[in-house]
This record gives structure tokens, sequence and C-alpha cells, in this order.
């Protein structure tokens, strides 16, 4: 199936569900683990239906779920990739997961959801891909994973994706990507400066923002 992107998920107007990075994401509260258990059993069953499942994942008082395709194509000119994206298989099931939280009940949680990923600026992210592949995962299959880059990404979901930038000319450098809902951006921006970070670059915003800490660490607040 086609990737979808910006226009086409926000017309699918999913409002428990935010797009982060790659996939659609929603937080439903329970009232304790049996709650829990309870909902993602009937989970099961609407994702049997439909052939597709969600990734969940259970703590005190709520479930977090993500929904996100492995076979999503993207067209790049007269190339075609085979990504991890949503498609409109996920708009079905993110959908119908709605639906059995609403008869259980539940209430969402979206401004509370949250994705991470790891940036390493280099010039040569295919020479050293493969180490932080099997560094990383364990895998050497992690490198390109989902991605027409080098990126990589944990085959199991473990652990947080390693895309790789541009290097400037500066020593190479890690950063932090944190993804939040477009409804929190601001307020997460302001924390941030009151805690004592400053606004590097937000010549992207509200997409991409680059803060820094007191001794000049970067981290990009972002915004699918």
């Amino acid at each position: 199936m086609d990737a979808l992107f910006g226009d086409e998920l926000e017309r699918a107007a999913l409002v428990d569900w935010r797009p982060l990075a790659q996939g659609l994401h929603a937080r439903y509260l329970v009232d304790d683990f049996g709650a829990a258990v309870r909902f993602v059993a009937a989970l099961g069953e609407a994702g049997d239906a439909l052939g597709h499942h969600p990734r969940v994942t259970i703590g005190r008082g709520f479930v977090d779920l993500k929904v996100v395709s492995d076979d999503a194509t993207f067209r790049d000119g007269d190339t075609v990739h085979v990504v991890q994206w949503v498609t409109q298989r996920d708009l079905d099931l993110a959908r119908s997961i709605t639906d059995v939280a609403a008869a259980q009940a539940l209430t969402a949680d979206p401004a509370s959801v949250s994705q991470v990923e790891l940036g390493l600026d280099t010039a040569r992210s295919a020479t050293i891909a493969p180490v932080w592949a099997v560094l990383l995962t364990g895998d050497p299959a992690g490198q390109g994973l989902g991605s027409p880059s080098d990126e990589v990404r944990d085959p199991k979901g473990r652990l947080p994706n390693l895309w790789f930038g541009d290097a400037t000319g500066e020593p190479q450098r890690f950063h932090v990507e944190v993804y939040v809902p477009a409804e929190v951006r601001d307020e997460r921006l302001a924390a941030v400066v009151a805690a004592g970070g400053t606004v590097v670059d937000d010549s992207r915003a509200p997409g991409l923002t680059v803060v820094a800490d007191q001794d000049g660490n970067t981290g990009i607040l972002c915004v699918a």
C-alpha cells in the first residue's frame, strides 16, 4: 500500500491518534492492569479481523499503541522504496481501535504520546552504519530496515531509531530527537527554555526546532 503523509493523515481525522516519526500513536487510560488486558484482548480480535495489529505497551494506568506498516511503498521519482510508514491499513486499524476503546469507555490521552530517536552527524553513514546496527540491535539487518537510507532500526522495535545527518565540518555529535503532538509543542518548548535551555535554530519550526542545554548539547523538538 502507498505511504500516507501530512494532508492525507490530517483528513483522516483520527482524534485519538497522533503521527510521530513513522507511525500513528495513541494512549488510552485504564483503571488497572486487568482493564488493560481486557482492552488488549479485544484489540487482538479487532486486529485479527483486519489482518493487522498494533504494537502494544502496557504501563501503570495506560496502554500505549503504535500502528505502522512494514511494507508501505514510497515513490521517489522513478524509484519505489518499501518503507515502514502509515498506510490505509493503519488508518483502518486505528479507527477500529478507537471503536473498541469507546465500547469499553476508555479515555484517550493523545497529548501525552511521544517518541525519541537518535541522530548522528557524519559524512560516512554507509561506512559506520554497520557498526551501529550490530552494536544497537545485534543484527546487521537493522541497517536500512524500513528506510531508503542507512538509518538503523531495531527489527524487534525495542530501541530508538538511529538516523544519520550530514556532517557540517564540526566534530561528529549525537543528538536526541523528541517527537511530540503538535498541540503540546509550544508548551514543551517553553518548558525547555524555562529550565535554562536555549533555542538554537527555529528556521524549520514547528516541524524541527533545535534546542541546547547550558553546555551546548543539542536536541531537536519535532512535530510530524
